[in-house]
């Protein structure tokens, strides 16, 4: 056997990889580091002393009881290719005690992604629910639609580290899934991480706030979103 046919045979499969992939962020994501941290509730869940805001209405502090996080209001919509992944996400968040909101579909007959996002995100921008998931085959698309409306700051997860960075660092209020790409499991992981994720007003509110402000500068008069 030549020199290069055995370097081919001596690599992985693709199932390998995944299945390595997959072991790594189980690991990470069942540390106790990550799972037993105390951690405040998402903001506006409860009733809560109101907490100071910035320049664009930005909280800078998280209400609540670190100890007790408190159950929050979920808007879940799926197209087509996720209806799977969001019925079994939408059961497991209500066994949870989240009051849950399913905005579609409600089979696996083809619709179109923008508007399942459209109405996630405008039930988080109108206050009605605290943060929404919106879940197709990547993510991707979901997650453009749903940052047209104002006052959403959707994020694209694809593993735990990036549901943490979203929430701390960017303050989401919506979180998009690709269902072709990640397992019921994971995605289960990533929900839980993203929704115990407290907000790191002290460090990266300054940035969000810039965020609103583009958002305020380009948004179409009388169209600005509620969400904080």
């Amino acid at each position: 056997m030549s020199d290069e046919a055995g370097r081919r045979a001596a690599m992985p499969s693709e199932e390998e990889v995944r299945r390595l992939v997959r072991s790594v962020v189980d690991a990470v994501s069942s540390t106790p580091a990550a799972v037993a941290a105390p951690v405040p509730p998402v903001p506006g869940a409860q009733p809560a002393p109101a907490p100071t805001a910035g320049a664009s209405g930005v909280p800078t502090a998280v209400p609540g009881d670190a100890a007790e996080p408190a159950a929050v209001s979920i808007a879940i919509g799926a197209d087509h290719g996720g209806f799977g992944l969001k019925q079994v996400l939408a059961k497991w968040l209500a066994e949870k005690g989240h009051p849950v909101t399913d905005c579609g579909t409600h089979s696996t007959d083809a619709v179109d992604y923008p508007d399942i996002a459209l109405a996630v995100a405008r039930l988080v921008a109108d206050g009605t629910c605290t943060v929404g998931i919106v879940i197709d085959g990547a993510g991707i698309g979901s997650c453009m639609a749903a940052n047209k409306v104002p006052g959403v700051r959707a994020s694209l997860c694809h593993d735990v580290s990036t549901a943490r960075n979203a929430r701390e660092h960017n303050y989401a209020n919506v979180l998009t899934l690709g269902a072709r790409l990640i397992g019921e499991g994971l995605a289960m992981d990533i929900v839980t991480t993203w929704l115990a994720t407290p907000w790191g007003a002290a460090r990266h509110g300054a940035r969000v706030d810039k965020i609103t402000a583009i958002e305020r500068t380009y948004a179409a008069p009388g169209t600005e979103g509620r969400a904080g």
